[in-house]
Parts: C-alpha cells; sequence; structure tokens
C-alpha cells in the first residue's frame, strides 16, 4: 500500500497483519500539523493528497483528532465518508475496513495497534496520555470488541528518546505512579517508549515492536517540539481489507 502514497520518505511500521498498513511521515513528507509554521493551503494540500491516495485503496474514512495529552479514545463505525476530526480525543479505533486512523506527533509516540482479524488503534502517547493510560484504555476498548490484548500487534513509532528527553519530578512521579517525595526533587531522564512497553507487556500484549529513530537526536529526517519544531509528522494505520 505504501508504494501509492505521495510520501517521500515515510517509514512502514514492521510486523502489521495482512490487509493492515501503517506508517509515519518525516520532514521530507512536510508538515501536517495544521498549527504549524507553514502555509495553510501547503498543509491542506498534504492532507487532500493523503486522502486521495488512501481513496485508490479503498480507504475511503480518515479519522483524526484535535489532540489534548489526554487518555479519550473514540471507536468509528462505517456509514461515512471522507475526513473526521474530532476535538478532544487522542486516540482512534475501528474494525470498519476502508477506514484510516491518524495522530499528530513531534516527540510524543505514536502507537499502532493492530489484530489479525481486522481491528487497528493509533494512540498519541505524551508522558501525560502515558500516565493517564491511554494504551491501557486503547487496548482494553479493542478487548471489549473482542480483540484480546494477548493476540494484538503493537509497534511504538519515532519518538524523543530516553536520553534526549529530562523532564521534572513531577513528571516522574506523574508517569510511575508515585509521589514526587519518592522520586526525589532532582530532574530525570524518561523514556516514554519504554514505559509504554512496559505497560503493553503487563497487559499480555506478546509482538511489541519500537522504532530506533529519535525525533529529537534525527532532526534532518523528524520534526521535534523540543528542537523548536512547530511542524508534525503524521502516524497512520489503516485496514485496507478484512
Amino acid at each position: 500500500m505504501m508504494n501509492g502514497l505521495p510520501l517521500l520518505a515515510a517509514e512502514a511500521m514492521p510486523g502489521m497483519p495482512a490487509g493492515i498498513a501503517a506508517w509515519t511521515t518525516t520532514r521530507l513528507d512536510g508538515s501536517f500539523g495544521l498549527m504549524s509554521d507553514d502555509p495553510v493551503v501547503a498543509v491542506t494540500d498534504r492532507w487532500t493528497r493523503l486522502q486521495e491516495a488512501l481513496e485508490e485503496h479503498g480507504v475511503v474514512r480518515l479519522a483524526t483528532a484535535s489532540q489534548i495529552h489526554g487518555a479519550t479514545v473514540a471507536t468509528h463505525g462505517g456509514g461515512w465518508h471522507g475526513w473526521l476530526r474530532l476535538r478532544g480525543v487522542d486516540g482512534h479505533i475501528s474494525t470498519v475496513p476502508g477506514t484510516a486512523l491518524a495522530v499528530t506527533v513531534a516527540d510524543c509516540t505514536p502507537v499502532f495497534i493492530a489484530h489479525p482479524r481486522g481491528a487497528i488503534a493509533a494512540l498519541h502517547a505524551g508522558w501525560r496520555g502515558t500516565a493517564a493510560r491511554i494504551l491501557d484504555v486503547g487496548l482494553e476498548a479493542l478487548a471489549s470488541l473482542g480483540f484480546p490484548a494477548a493476540e494484538c500487534v503493537v509497534h511504538l513509532g519515532p519518538a524523543i528518546c530516553g536520553a534526549c528527553y529530562e523532564v521534572g519530578p513531577e513528571v516522574l512521579a506523574a508517569v510511575y505512579g508515585s509521589s514526587i517525595s519518592a522520586v526525589g526533587d532532582a530532574k530525570g531522564q524518561l523514556d516514554v517508549r519504554a514505559v509504554l512497553r512496559s505497560q503493553a507487556e503487563a497487559r499480555g500484549v506478546a509482538q511489541i515492536s519500537c522504532s530506533e529513530g529519535c525525533t529529537r537526536c534525527h532532526p534532518e529526517r523528524y520534526f521535534s517540539h523540543r528542537g523548536g519544531d512547530a511542524g508534525r509528522q503524521l502516524g497512520v494505520i489503516a485496514l485496507v481489507s478484512s
């Protein structure tokens, strides 16, 4: 499916079941952030070209949202076409073929979840969403639809690495579920993808993979919020067929 997309250097996410494709755009593909510094017409054109390319593969629905670093996950059925943009949502789930789900990221982790019987999820997980257990919310929602976590595939896409991500004690306490006094008053390094991996393992997910790319270490390839970029990558997962 990737071959038909108008992207210069998108990274395909490995291990996806048959009928499911997932990828993350890069700086070379341009920003998909609606609040980026790029002219609105240029950003809108990228979204339009993406939708047109998806439609060529029978994917006629694209669900996104204005994200708030929370843990709300929306489930999308069929019966609609086009580009849906919700408010206050940081995750998406669908079991309907012909549907794509997308999150915008620049240091936060795009989490891709797929089930071989035809279920997909895309989650936007920064430290706040990780502390709020958005991954648990997504996996529980899939399980309620008949897709248990143990049978799901989880991939953690390009994000800021632990060595680049220094945070305060209040962040460490929130993510690790400790009191501030327990973690001390010094800043520390936080590897959000390592925390997400641990959360997935605790839910019984057996197949977990993680991109090597760091958005802060590789500014030539990725937009990074900590690096001062207003641009955003797009993480997309599509259920092409059942």
